[in-house]
Formats: structure tokens, sequence, C-alpha cells
């Protein structure tokens, strides 16, 4: 769990060609793991099987040392009939010659119980001298963690994670390596919808937003929290002027960007104060699926924000139906720069921008891969062949979330994040 141990957050490379890690250590720093916590763990377990053994001993001695003291009487009579019968053995006839032998088998028992006393005694010895080592290596244990004082200790994984995470504020943007394997969140909703937490507010502030369906809805559940949104519990509902269209919306400082249904209006919902802020026309944009994602749903208009800021992806029968990325102002809508990426919107699963790169999968289904990239800063493409495992075989909502680098996916009524790998210029 990530709350247990560290991660590998991403990779990097220094202007020397070295290769860097990121780490992140949880929050709340611990020892548990150093390896003198594990020494002492494995010597728990060692007195804990003593402790055992000791009891097993004990009840089986004092379980052979009663029958020892129940044949002590017949010991004593035997032992004065063979006397008897040393000293007068031509007088010893044949019946009482077998009266002694009957009772000297009653005390053929008496001989694997003396046994298992000396069997015991050697346990006892071994005992001994593993208690004995025991506490010896207790005692080295103590005295060098006595060395340590916790209070400094605690300092030291403090200070280590302000290092790290100022070290992750000097990675700059970066390019996609590779994407993790699917970690599913919760499978609730219907097959096509959409969920998000805000990309650019503080990470104090967790909070999920939840849309079910493609089409027609208004109703945007705001959950307090992931474990909320995990439980279904302690959200509460916004119901939204306009009714949406397609999966493509995005939350962004506080406000809901998405497609006006029937339209190709950009609407922006502010959640504090329950109210459109504004809308605008995306002149030329295609809508009511002429020209959607591979899967349909109304996903003609796609919101995205990365580290550059708010984005739009969408087509125009100028285009001949190739995707679009216009680069958008967060409070008015309008459109600052477009670019024409070349590659037809049809063709494409879904889409997202990482660092001002449009990435795009070959496939909403199963067996797809992050095919074709698109650098806005260069008007440059290449085609790609990451792999990305698609594990509920239909993909209807995608987006990267910059403030914690994870795309947010709904994967046939699975809400769904992958970790990303970037390729990271260090900023010096």
């Amino acid at each position: 769990s990530p709350d247990e141990g560290w991660q590998v957050f991403t990779s990097a490379q220094a202007p020397d060609g070295k290769c860097l890690c990121t780490a992140v250590i949880p929050v709340q720093g611990s020892c548990s793991r150093d390896l003198r916590s594990l020494q002492l763990r494995q010597l728990l377990e060692k007195v804990q099987n003593i402790s055992q053994s000791m009891e097993v001993l004990d009840l089986r001695t004092f379980r052979d040392l009663q029958y020892v003291r129940n044949t002590e009487a017949l010991m004593k009579g035997l032992d004065s009939r063979l006397r008897v019968a040393s000293e007068g053995h031509k007088a010893l006839n044949a019946r009482n010659f077998q009266d002694l032998k009957e009772k000297m088998r009653e005390l053929l028992p008496l001989l694997p119980v003396l046994e298992q006393y000396k069997a015991d005694s050697r346990l006892i010895v071994h005992l001994k001298d593993e208690v004995r080592n025991l506490s010896g290596i207790l005692l080295a244990i103590q005295e060098e963690m006595g060395a340590y004082d916790y209070e400094e200790l605690q300092q030291r994984v403090l200070l280590l994670e302000a290092r790290l995470h100022a070290c992750l504020q000097k990675l700059g943007c970066g390019k996609l390596t590779g994407v993790s394997n699917p970690i599913t969140i919760r499978a609730s909703g219907s097959r096509f919808g959409s969920w998000m937490t805000d990309t650019m507010t503080p990470s104090t502030d967790s909070r999920v937003w939840y849309m079910d369906g493609y089409y027609k809805g208004r109703r945007v559940l705001e959950f307090r929290s992931l474990s909320d949104f995990v439980s279904g519990q302690n959200f509460v509902q916004h119901l939204l002027p306009h009714p949406w269209a397609g999966t493509g919306h995005v939350v962004f400082n506080g406000s809901l960007y998405y497609n006006k249904f029937q339209s190709n209006v950009a609407v922006r919902y502010h959640f504090r104060s329950r109210s459109v802020l504004v809308q605008r026309s995306l002149a030329g944009a295609g809508y009511n699926n002429t020209f959607p994602y591979s899967w349909g749903g109304f996903s003609d208009i796609d919101f995205m924000v990365d580290e550059n800021g708010l984005w739009a992806v969408y087509t125009t029968n100028q285009n001949a139906g190739n995707i679009v990325v216009s680069r958008m102002d967060p409070h008015t809508l309008e459109v600052l720069r477009s670019w024409d990426t070349g590659y037809p919107k049809r063709s494409a699963g879904e889409s997202f921008m990482i660092c001002g790169i449009l990435y795009v999968t070959n496939s909403h289904l199963a067996g797809a891969k992050i095919y074709f990239a698109y650098h806005t800063n260069t008007s440059s493409y290449e085609y790609t062949d990451i792999p990305f495992h698609n594990q509920y075989s239909h993909i209807s909502m995608l987006d990267y979330n910059p403030r914690e680098r994870v795309l947010y996916t709904w994967n046939n009524g699975h809400q769904v994040i992958y970790n990303v790998t970037l390729f990271h210029v260090i900023n010096t």
C-alpha cells in the first residue's frame, strides 16, 4: 500500500547523463522497516517458541512425575521381594516366580518414561543456552538503539521528506515513457461516465466529482474525499443548468468545464457559487456525434488540463475530421491558439494532454496502446508504442491530472487510475 512504504514516483535524467528517481515516502515517517526492528521481531518469535516449549515441557514432566510417584509403592514391594528371592532362591517356587514376573511386567512402562526424562533434561540444557544467547543479543540491540534519540530520528525522516518534495518541485515537464497497470478504485454506474479530482487545488483538497452517463445528464456528485467516493458516502449533489454531452469534462480550480448537450458550446460551472460563470461556442467544432472518438457517445469535444493549463480537443469540417488541439483561457473560454494534429479523431480511442503533448490511444477496446503523440511546442508529431492495459475492455473517459500525475479512467463501469512514468528534464 502507498501508505505503508516508499514509492518510486517518476524517473529523470540529470544534465550529466545520470539516471535519477524521485522516491516519495509516507506522510508519517516510520522506522519499522529497519534492520534492528526486524531482529527484534525475530527475537520475539524465538521467545514465543521457547515459551511454548517450556509449557509443553512443564506439562510433560508433571505427568511423568505423577507416574513415577504412582509406581513408587510397586517398586518398593518388588525390591523387598527380589531381596528375599535372592537370599533364598532355592525356596522360590514356580508360583512365586510367576508372580514376580508379573510385577516386573507392570514396571516396564517406567522405562520409556525415564527415557523421556533424559530427553527433557537435554532439552532444558538447550533452552538455557538459547535464553542466554537471546539475552546477549537483546542487550546489544538495546545499547545500539539507545545511541539514537527517537525525536532525532523523526526529525531526520521529516527533513528527508521535505528534501524529496523539494526535489520533486524541481522536475520540469516530461515526456511519457510508460503507464502502470490499472488500479481499480471502484465499480459503479453505467458503462459510460467520467470522474475526476481538481487538477489545480492544493493537495489538502481531495474532493472527487462523479458524472454518470454520456448525454443529457445534469447531476454531478461531489464526494468529500477518495475514501468517501469508494464507500459511496458523504457527497453533495450539483444540478447543472444545462445538460452535458460526452464524457470529456474536467474540474480546474473549482470549476467544471463541459460541453453543452446538442451544441459546440463550452460551459464553465462554478461549484461554490453553483452557477455558470461563462459559456462560449467553439467555432466550427463538430457535435452530436459528428466527430466523436471511436466509441461514439457524443464525445466530440474533450476538455483536459495539464501543467500548461486548459485545453480542448475536437475537430471541424475545415480540417477534414482531424484532431484539433486548442489552448483556452480558463476564465473567458477564449481560444488562445490551435494546432491541427493531422490524426483522424474517429480512429482515436481516447486522448489526454501531458506537458503540452497530446497522447492518443489507437482503440477504446482491449489491446489498445498509446499510439500517437503531438508536440504543441514544436508543432510536430511522432508515432509511439506505449503499452496500455485496458482491463475492462471499454474505455469511455481518459484524463491526466497534473497535480497527482496519474491518469483517470472510466472503463466499462469501473473507475480506474494509472500511474505514469515521465522522462524529465531537471530545472537548474
